[in-house]
């Protein structure tokens, strides 16, 4: 879907949690005999061809590294980030207020912490009086989550220069859309990290991109690849964020996707906000599986035409089942669900686990 939205112009932004993704700038191998099978099989021609990669990192060891910083957070965002509460939190607004007014620039979690450890010195706290002063006992529980962020491998994010999300929107030359991998195997154990990336980035572009409502063809479009990851180990502010972004960015010409295993893996309040969707064969081994399976099938609208739980089972065409729903989002027998066979992509599965990067991407 991403390969084919950039030869449509769209630019792509793609978390790819198992580096499997970025093969995408490679051209397939038109003499694989898989690929040949499937494609006589289905009578169409098979033409290899890459698409315009461009790999982001937040380590920078796989990619042209994303950095923030911490001005740009705000104290809000900054304070979700940190799980702070209220008071925490206005704590930390006192600190960016004095930060502008005196014109003292905060790149990283090192300016924040000398900030702190300043105004809550004597030397430091008659500047305070102004703003209302604060306490040390809340200044200690700063630096605890600032040290709890820290060792979390969220320290690596802060600092310039600063990633330009409009970076994202990019095209090359002949109209393809950009895609933008942001490579994640080596910060799987950082879900901190990830997680608060993900809210500067939703917050960013929903400050900046203008409202532009319904249009034909999207501006940007958001995968998030293995999605039941991103869900199991977000904190609550990046749920929340997800979930606004999923109501209200589509008037900025965003699409966004969910990539999982099955549709309960997706918090209800964003799944209700999903337009379409687009179910491959499911697996039921366990009683577990087999409960998934049937509330997938309540999903889709009733129908005359197809047994949903059957073509949903697995079988040697691997059926997709492409739902569309009204514009209420609701399930309407007016929209009934079909079943396809998928072409082999253009494209190879991956290269990041290959001696070699290809040319486009050196």
């Amino acid at each position: 879907m991403a390969g084919q939205l950039s030869k449509a112009g769209v630019p792509c932004f793609v978390a790819d949690i198992k580096g499997d993704l970025t093969g995408m700038a490679i051209p397939g191998d038109a003499g694989n005999p898989k690929i040949a099978e499937r494609m006589a099989s289905l009578a169409l021609a098979y033409e290899p061809a890459g698409h315009p990669v461009e790999p982001l990192s937040l380590t920078g060891k796989r990619g042209a590294q994303v950095r923030a910083t911490v001005h740009s957070f705000g104290p809000l965002l900054l304070g979700k980030v940190l799980d702070l509460n209220e008071t925490q939190t206005s704590i930390l607004a006192l600190i960016f207020k004095y930060c502008d007014d005196n014109d003292l620039p905060l790149l990283d979690l090192k300016d924040l912490v000398a900030t702190l450890k300043f105004l809550d010195s004597d030397e430091g706290k008659p500047f305070l009086e102004e703003y209302g002063g604060m306490s040390s006992a809340s200044v200690g529980v700063l630096l605890r989550s600032i040290v709890v962020l820290e060792q979390e491998g969220a320290d690596v994010f802060f600092g310039e220069p600063e990633f330009d999300v409009l970076d994202l929107l990019r095209t090359t030359p002949d109209g393809q859309g950009v895609i933008s991998p942001l490579e994640l195997t080596d910060v799987m154990d950082k879900p901190r990290l990830f997680s608060t990336f993900m809210l500067w980035l939703l917050a960013q572009l929903y400050e900046t991109l203008p409202e532009i409502g319904d249009v034909e063809v999207p501006k940007l479009c958001f995968f998030f690849d293995e999605a039941h990851l991103l869900f199991d180990d977000a904190s609550e502010a990046l749920l929340g964020e997800i979930e606004r972004t999923a109501r209200l960015i589509r008037s900025k010409g965003v699409g966004i996707y969910f990539v999982t295993h099955a549709p309960s893996d997706v918090p209800s309040p964003v799944l209700s906000q999903l337009g379409n969707r687009v179910q491959h064969a499911l697996r039921a081994f366990t009683p577990e599986d087999a409960d998934a399976l049937r509330k997938t099938v309540r999903t889709f609208p009733m129908t005359d035409f197809y047994d949903v739980e059957r073509l949903l089972m697995p079988a040697a065409h691997w059926p997709r089942n492409t739902a569309r729903r009204s514009i209420a989002t609701a399930p309407t027998s007016a929209s009934p669900p079909g079943w396809s066979r998928r072409a082999p992509p253009p494209r190879r599965p991956l290269f990041a686990r290959r001696c070699h990067r290809p040319p486009a991407l050196a």
